[in-house]
C-alpha cells in the first residue's frame, strides 16, 4: 500500500511538472510568434494622397471632457476632416457647449438625440446615427473622454490605409497617474493592446478599441452595422472588428503619435464593472479566437500554480527556477518593447506583479455574475 502510494504521489508530481512544462512552452508561443511582433513593426508608407476623415464621437452627459479634449481633435494637423459628435440625451450643458465651440470650429458638426421615456437604447445608436451623417468615406472614432497624443493622430492613421485597408486598430492607453491602480488599470490595457495588435500582424485581427479605431463607412452598411448584436450593451468596436476583419483588410498604427489617452476608473469597484461590461461580447467572438485568447491565460494559471507546487515539494527546485527565468526574461524582454512602442514605459518592473494579478481579475469577471443592464450607455 505504502509503494503504490508513493507510486501515486509520483504520477501526480510528474503531471506536475508536465503541465508545468507544457505551459512553459504555450507561453514563450504566445510571446515570441506573437507579442513580440512589437518589436520589428514597420509602418509601410506607400501613401501619396491624404484622404479626407470623418472622425465621430459619441457622448452622454460628457460636458466636462468635451470643454477640455474636443479642441485637441478639432486642431488636428491634417487638410481635410470632420468632427461629429453625437450628443446623446445629455441632460448636462453639452449642447450648449457644443454650440459656443462650433462657432470657432467651422469642421464641427453636432445632432442632438433627445430623451425618451419609451425608447431607451445604448451607444451603437448614437455611433449609426453618426456613422449615417459622415460626409466622408473613412470614419475615424474616440470617445468623448479620450483625446490623441499629438495632433498628428489622423495623420499617421491615415498612413496606415492601404489599397486593400478597410479596418486599421489604433492603441488607446490609460493617462498616467499616482497610486497602484492606475498601473493596474494601465497595464492591463497595455497587454490587450499588446494581444489585438500583434494578433492583427499575424493575420489574426479579433478585436479593436473605440477610443481608436478607424474603418471605412461602406464596410459598416456592407455588415448591417451592429445587427447581429444590437441588443448587447458593449461590441460597437471590438465585434464589429471581429465579424468583418481579416488578413487582407486589417492594418494598424504603432507610433507615439497615434496614441490616445483616456481618463481612467478610480475605484477597483468602477473599473471591475467595467470589465464585466467588456467580458460580455467575448463569448460571441470567433470560435478560434477564443480558443486563442483562452489559451493564454489559462497557460498562464498553470504555469504559476505549478511553479509553487513544484518547489514547495521540493522537487528539481533548479531546473524549476530555470525555467521561471526563462519565461520571466522573454517576458520582460517583449514586454520592453511593448512598453516603448506604446510609450508605458514605467510599467515594465511592475509587470511581473501585474501578471499574477491580471489572473485573479478575470476570474472575478467570470465568476461575478452576468452584466444585465443590457441597454445602459456605454
Amino acid at each position: 500500500m505504502k509503494e503504490l502510494l508513493q507510486t501515486t504521489q509520483g504520477l501526480v508530481i510528474l503531471t506536475i511538472a508536465g503541465l508545468f512544462v507544457i505551459s512553459l512552452f504555450i507561453q514563450l508561443f504566445y510571446y515570441l510568434f506573437f507579442y513580440l511582433r512589437l518589436a520589428w513593426y514597420k509602418p509601410v508608407l506607400l501613401k501619396t494622397t491624404a484622404e479626407p476623415f470623418s472622425v465621430i464621437i459619441c457622448a452622454h452627459n460628457e460636458a466636462e471632457n468635451l470643454e477640455k479634449f474636443l479642441p485637441l481633435v478639432l486642431q488636428q494637423d491634417y487638410p481635410e476632416f470632420e468632427v461629429i459628435v453625437v450628443n446623446d440625451c445629455s441632460d448636462d450643458y453639452s449642447e450648449d457647449l457644443l454650440k459656443k465651440i462650433r462657432l470657432k470650429y467651422s469642421n464641427l458638426k453636432f445632432t442632438t438625440i433627445k430623451k425618451d421615456e419609451k425608447f431607451i437604447h445604448g451607444k451603437k445608436l448614437a455611433q449609426t446615427i453618426g456613422i449615417k451623417s459622415a460626409k466622408y468615406e473613412t470614419l475615424l472614432f474616440i470617445d468623448a473622454d479620450c483625446y490623441p497624443e499629438s495632433d498628428k493622430w489622423i495623420k499617421n492613421v491615415s498612413e496606415s490605409y492601404q489599397t486593400k485597408t478597410e479596418i486599421v486598430l489604433g492603441y488607446g492607453g490609460y493617462e498616467k497617474a499616482h497610486g497602484f491602480l492606475n498601473k493596474l488599470i494601465r497595464f492591463d490595457t497595455l497587454f490587450i493592446g499588446m494581444q489585438y495588435l500583434t494578433f492583427a500582424r499575424a493575420g489574426l485581427p479579433y478585436m479593436g478599441v473605440g477610443r481608436n479605431l478607424s474603418y471605412k463607412k461602406n464596410l459598416f452598411f456592407k455588415n448591417k452595422g451592429f445587427a447581429t448584436h444590437v441588443r448587447l450593451q458593449s461590441g460597437d468596436d471590438d465585434l464589429f472588428v471581429n465579424e468583418t476583419a481579416n488578413n487582407k483588410n486589417t492594418g494598424i498604427v504603432i507610433s507615439p503619435e497615434s496614441i490616445t489617452r483616456s481618463i481612467p476608473k478610480k475605484r477597483f469597484i468602477y473599473w471591475l464593472r467595467q470589465k464585466r461590461r467588456h467580458h460580455t461580447t467575448f463569448g460571441h467572438y470567433k470560435n478560434a479566437h477564443k480558443v486563442l485568447l483562452g489559451a493564454e491565460p489559462i497557460s498562464r494559471m498553470f504555469f504559476y500554480s505549478c511553479f509553487v507546487i513544484l518547489l514547495v515539494l521540493n522537487f528539481f527546485p533548479l531546473f524549476v527556477l530555470i525555467t521561471f527565468i526563462i519565461r520571466l526574461i522573454v517576458q520582460l524582454m517583449t514586454l520592453y518593447f511593448a512598453t516603448s512602442r506604446l510609450l508605458e514605459k514605467d510599467l515594465l518592473l511592475y509587470s511581473p506583479i501585474f501578471d499574477v494579478l491580471i489572473i485573479f481579475t478575470g476570474f472575478m469577471i467570470i465568476f461575478s455574475g452576468k452584466h444585465r443592464n443590457l441597454y445602459a450607455w456605454k
